[in-house]
């Protein structure tokens, strides 16, 4: 490997374990969960997921799992949900 190339693998390798450093500002995904597949976007802070729960409640398992993976990387408007405990919502 070309000694250069040497120091960009270990900034990339430290840059994957700083995760504060990425925020995820618009995203589109497919979910497959048990009983069929939804798609799932984030944009600007708001996130969409097609699944039939989402349309009563405007949050859904398939966010909290998502929230859960992406944690930090998220912006905070996207890490909040009904699933959120009020006392962990900001004021």
């Amino acid at each position: 490997m070309h000694s250069s190339l040497i120091g960009k693998v270990e900034k990339a390798n430290r840059y994957a374990r700083e995760l504060d450093r990425i925020t995820i500002d618009r995203l589109s995904l497919t979910f497959r969960g048990d009983n069929d597949s939804h798609v799932v976007t984030l944009d600007a802070g708001t996130w969409h997921c097609t699944c039939h729960y989402f349309e009563s409640w405007h949050s859904c398992v398939h966010l909290l799992a998502l929230q859960k993976i992406l944690g930090v990387m998220l912006p905070e408007e996207a890490q909040v949900s009904i699933f959120t405990p009020s006392s962990a919502i900001p004021a």
